[in-house]
């Protein structure tokens, strides 16, 4: 159940599969946080989703062998991976309604689940072909990612692959839907002209979820 207390918050909510597996793909550098049974513990790595493994999917990754973390999944103990979106400070001057006040929108996906390690040797290396081509995928000359065995099989004694079944998941989608469609427009058109990278992601964002688009002058 959505873990959100008022109306304000569940105008936020995301529950739909399709469109949280969408953004996971997008954002999948994410931060991975665990509990060593003294403190919180965080890591920030590439992870897969596959959502067609399990009722709610399966997050993939790998990590060195030299981080501590992986330890910590002998507990059984439940993890949170955040996925982090596009985020931009919103000021009240981009409003229509006054009086207002600053706020900060932004997009992200919580999954949770119980991590465990895997070392069967062909696992791994086809969870790093994955990885290799899921990030390869868009460059003009992908990099086939072909190794000379031994080179490959000594790099793979460096890390700890593992997965966590994800057992819930929340997103949070937090771009003015609160907001009357003039202050909406505002800020998208504010957004659109700043020319910072996350701005624009924003933007972008809020033309699919918010059903704005950039006015165009007319021939």
């Amino acid at each position: 159940m959505p873990q959100y207390h008022d109306v304000y918050s569940i105008r936020f909510h995301v529950e739909d599969a399709g469109k949280l597996a969408v953004f996971i793909k997008s954002h999948s550098f994410a931060t991975l946080i665990t509990h060593d049974g003294s403190a919180p513990f965080a890591s920030h790595l590439p992870i897969l989703f596959r959502p067609e493994s399990g009722p709610h999917g399966t997050l993939v990754s790998h990590m060195a062998r030299a981080n501590p973390q992986w330890r910590h999944f002998a507990s059984g103990t439940e993890a949170l991976v955040v996925f982090h979106g596009p985020h931009s400070y919103i000021s009240p001057s981009w409003y229509e309604t006054s009086p207002a006040v600053p706020t900060w929108n932004y997009a992200v996906v919580h999954a949770y689940g119980v991590p465990t390690v895997f070392s069967e040797h062909e696992r791994v290396i086809s969870l790093l072909r994955e990885t290799v081509a899921a990030h390869e995928a868009s460059l003009e000359h992908p990099w086939p990612g072909d190794l000379p065995d031994d080179f490959r099989d000594k790099l793979i004694q460096g890390i700890v692959a593992f997965e966590i079944p994800v057992t819930r998941m929340e997103g949070k989608f937090k771009l003015g839907q609160n907001r009357s469609a003039a202050d909406i427009r505002g800020v998208f058109e504010a957004l659109t002209c700043s020319g910072g990278s996350d701005g624009l992601a924003l933007a972008r964002m809020m033309s699919t979820e918010c059903g704005v688009a950039k006015e165009t002058n007319a021939v």
